[in-house]
C-alpha cells in the first residue's frame, strides 16, 4: 500500500491510500485550489449524569451538505473546474478530515464539567466511481480498504486523548446518508462508548465466573449453531441469537485480536471474500440495496484500558432496520423510551433465509 498525503485548502489533512501497483503521486499536483475558510468546530462534550454517557452537541453540522445532485457530489473527483474535496482527477481510497466534524481536537475530558470535544473524525471514501457501493468492490480494493481501516486505527489511536477508533459506514437515504457517493467515517472518540462498554463490562465478570473469554465463548456457540450465515477458514458470519434488527450480521476472525491492525494478511485477504460474500446475499434478500450501518468493535486504545485489550475481541456488525420490501423497523416506544429492543422476526429464519441466496 502507498500513502500520499496533503493538505485541503481550509488546512484539513488528506490522504491517498493506492495499491503498491498503482503509479506513484506527484504531492507538486495535489494542490486544493477552492477558497474555503478555515474548519471551526463548535463541539462540545456533555455528560448525562443518569444514563452515565458523554453526549457530543456539535451544531455546526446543522449546515453540512445535504443529498446533493450526483454532479455536485464533493466526494467525487476533481474534474476541469468542478472543484471537490479531493483534489485529484482520480483516486482509489482517500482519507479526509471531516469538514463537519463531530468532535474537534479540543480539550480533554474533565469530571463532568463541558469541554469542547476532543477527538477526531474523518471520512472514508472507497472508490472515486460515484455510482458504484462497497459491495461493488472488488476483493483487492476491500484489502485495501482494510489496511486503510489498520493504518487510521493506528495513527488515530496513538493521538493524544483518543481512548476509541471506530470505522463504520452508513449506507443508504433510510438510514440517514446526506452523500450518496460510497463512503464510511472513522470516529476517533475521546470516551469508550456504551456498546463497547458494556460489552467489555459483561466480559470482565465472565472472565471472573468462568475464567474464560465471552467473545471466543459466543464465538464458539454461533459456529456451532443455526445461525452461521457463511464460514471462512479465518472469518465466521452470524446472525446473533439477541439480534435486535430485522437484518443483522456479525463478522468474527476466529483468532481473538483486539484491532483491525493485528490481522495477518491472510486473515486481511479472506475478510474481503468473506465480507462481500455476505453484503451479496444482503442487498439480494428483498431484491434491492439493503440500507444498513456496518461498525468495527475495536478493543480501546488508551494506557489505562491494557487489561480491556486482552479482553476485546475485533467484530464488525451489520444490521439494517429494512424489516420486510418496502417497510422499515422504527424504534418506537419500548426501544426508544426505555431502551429494551422488541424483533419483530426470528434470528435463525434470517440467517437460513441468507444462506439459501446463492
Amino acid at each position: 500500500m502507498r500513502r500520499t498525503e496533503g493538505r485541503l485548502a481550509d488546512g484539513r489533512r488528506i490522504l491517498w491510500f493506492d495499491e503498491d501497483a498503482t503509479p506513484g503521486r506527484d504531492p507538486a499536483t495535489l494542490v486544493d485550489r477552492r477558497d474555503l475558510p478555515r474548519t471551526i468546530s463548535a463541539s462540545q462534550l456533555r455528560y448525562d449524569t443518569l444514563a452515565g454517557e458523554w453526549v457530543a452537541v456539535a451544531s455546526h453540522r446543522q449546515d453540512r451538505t445535504y443529498q446533493p445532485p450526483a454532479d455536485q457530489c464533493p466526494l467525487d473527483p476533481t474534474h476541469g473546474e468542478r472543484h471537490t474535496e479531493i483534489p485529484t482527477p482520480d483516486y482509489e481510497v482517500v482519507v479526509f478530515e471531516n469538514r463537519f466534524p463531530s468532535f474537534g481536537g479540543g480539550a480533554p475530558l474533565s469530571g463532568t464539567t463541558p469541554d469542547p470535544a476532543a477527538g477526531r473524525c474523518e471520512v472514508v471514501c472507497f472508490t472515486s466511481d460515484h455510482d458504484s457501493s462497497f459491495g461493488a468492490l472488488t476483493p483487492a480494493r476491500v484489502r485495501l480498504v482494510v489496511d486503510v481501516w489498520a493504518d487510521r486505527t493506528a495513527e488515530l489511536g496513538a493521538l493524544p486523548g483518543v481512548a476509541q477508533v471506530f470505522p463504520f459506514e452508513n449506507r443508504g437515504a433510510e438510514i440517514g446518508v446526506t452523500l450518496a457517493h460510497p463512503h464510511g467515517q472513522i470516529y476517533a472518540y475521546p470516551y469508550v462508548p456504551p456498546i463497547p462498554a458494556r460489552m467489555l463490562d459483561r466480559a470482565r465478570a465472565h472472565l471472573a465466573a468462568t475464567g474464560r473469554n465471552l467473545f471466543a465463548d459466543v464465538l464458539h456457540a454461533e459456529r456451532a449453531g443455526e445461525r452461521v450465515v457463511v464460514a471462512g477458514e479465518h472469518w465466521t458470519a452470524f446472525v446473533p441469537e439477541a439480534a435486535r434488527y430485522p437484518v443483522e450480521v456479525h463478522l468474527y476472525p476466529h483468532r481473538q485480536v483486539p484491532d483491525i491492525p493485528a490481522l495477518t494478511d491472510a486473515e486481511r485477504d479472506e475478510f474481503a471474500e468473506v465480507y462481500l460474500d455476505v453484503l451479496g446475499r444482503l442487498d439480494a434478500l428483498y431484491g434491492d440495496p439493503l440500507p444498513y450501518v456496518a461498525g468495527w468493535q475495536q478493543a480501546p486504545v488508551r494506557p489505562e484500558h491494557d487489561g480491556d485489550r486482552e479482553l476485546a475481541h475485533l467484530h464488525l456488525r451489520v444490521s439494517s432496520i429494512r424489516r420486510a420490501p418496502g417497510k422499515l423497523k422504527y424504534l418506537a416506544g419500548s426501544e426508544t423510551g426505555a431502551g429494551a429492543f422488541v424483533s419483530d422476526v426470528l434470528a435463525e429464519s434470517v440467517a437460513q433465509r441468507l444462506r439459501d441466496i446463492r
